[in-house]
């Protein structure tokens, strides 16, 4: 007697005519990145978003020179430049009410100083202090994410959370393209489709996973398209059109907050530097590729915009440049500083209630350092 043979064994019955569980149709991004600067949804905008934008893109960029000025002179160990990417980073931060939540990368410092983290407490963690350098809880805005798309995860599990407490909260997750291949990104958005999560999930394709082009990550119409695979809407966006990746975000938000679920968002966009200070971008991209992405400025997108429409004159322009350069200023003669560095500091913020072994080595420390002192006396 074989097992399918027994009394009460499992039989298979013929499977029904089988129905796709959601029609894909609309969950598809369309088949260019949606635009708005320069066409004529631009005259539906609000005037005064667009100056906001402004002026946060012009900040973004004076912000991303100075901090990579401050690798060069010694005070930053490391800086990954978003030159190029200010539109979504600023447009992230905009699209967030109060109550939300923020998920970085570690390219996103810009994002979360226009979240309203102090730009000094941004940077502690590339400075090579503290591991986040901000209360995350103040702005709502997670640690700085070094490690790829681990920060996916944890966005759709408060995003979870948060719905299941009945809290009126969003949580926007950014990723840059070289996340997308990472199992991180797969589980989260698995997991937020299923759930149908209240999360946004912004992937800012800027061409390379630091050496690798994205035609060698991929073989998907575009990264957008791949949400089709978990359920839920992809969204395709110029990302270096401020106006368009706002109106999407915040669509996209919406609908997450009104309990549609979560929204994958791929904003086309370019890194203009280096990945990092310690990369040479010219041994694998062309300089003729760079530049002709300059002409996609997205600063030089939104001033011709308002300059076209009577929004914005040269003293608007000076206005905006002289408030970036008071940023920048402030940043570098904080960042000059030399830090008050605390031995002490090794035993904070490692458990509630300090284990047996971390009292001893606290205390053992504590003895060596007033030792030091009473010999230098």
């Amino acid at each position: 007697m074989t097992v399918m043979e027994q009394r009460g064994a499992y039989r298979p019955s013929p499977p029904p005519a089988w129905q796709p569980r959601t029609d894909p149709a609309p969950l598809l991004p369309d088949a260019a990145p949606h635009r708005v600067l320069g066409t004529d949804a631009a005259a539906a905008v609000d005037p005064g978003l667009l100056r906001r934008l402004y002026a946060a893109l012009v900040r973004g960029r004076r912000y991303n020179a100075q901090a990579t000025a401050l690798t060069k002179q010694g005070r930053l160990a490391v800086y990954p430049s978003s030159t190029g990417q200010e539109a979504c980073e600023v447009a992230a931060a905009l699209a967030l009410e109060d109550r939300d939540w923020l998920f970085p990368s570690y390219r996103d410092t810009l994002a979360v100083v226009a979240r309203g983290v102090d730009p000094v407490e941004a940077l502690t963690l590339l400075r090579g202090d503290w591991h986040t350098g901000y209360d995350p809880y103040e702005h709502r805005v997670a640690p700085l994410s070094t490690p790829l798309a681990t920060q996916l995860p944890h966005a759709v599990g408060l995003a979870h959370a948060a719905r299941l407490k009945g809290d009126d909260v969003v949580a926007l997750a950014m990723v840059g393209d070289g996340g997308t291949s990472e199992g991180d990104f797969h589980e989260a958005l698995n997991f937020a489709a299923v759930w149908q999560a209240p999360v946004v999930f912004l992937v800012q394709n800027n061409g390379f996973a630091i050496s690798v082009p994205l035609a060698k990550q991929t073989a998907a119409p575009s990264l957008a398209h791949k949400a089709v695979g978990y359920g839920i809407p992809g969204r395709l966006v110029d990302g270096n059109d401020a106006a368009a990746v706002h109106e999407v975000l915040s669509d996209a938000v919406r609908h997450a907050r009104a309990g549609g679920g979560p929204t994958l968002v791929e904003a086309v966009t370019y890194r203009m530097e280096a990945h990092t200070n310690a990369d040479d971008d010219k041994r694998y991209r062309a300089d003729d590729e760079v530049a002709a992405w300059r002409d996609h400025d997205p600063i030089l997108l939104l001033e011709r915009e308002l300059t076209e429409r009577g929004l914005l004159d040269e003293d608007g322009v000076r206005a905006a440049r002289e408030d970036a350069e008071t940023l920048a200023a402030d940043l570098r003669a904080r960042m000059n500083q030399d830090p008050a560095l605390d031995p002490m500091d090794l035993f904070a913020h490692v458990y509630a209630d300090l284990t047996p072994q971390l009292r001893e080595q606290q205390a053992q420390l504590r003895a060596e350092l007033d030792a030091g002192q009473e010999g230098a006396h």
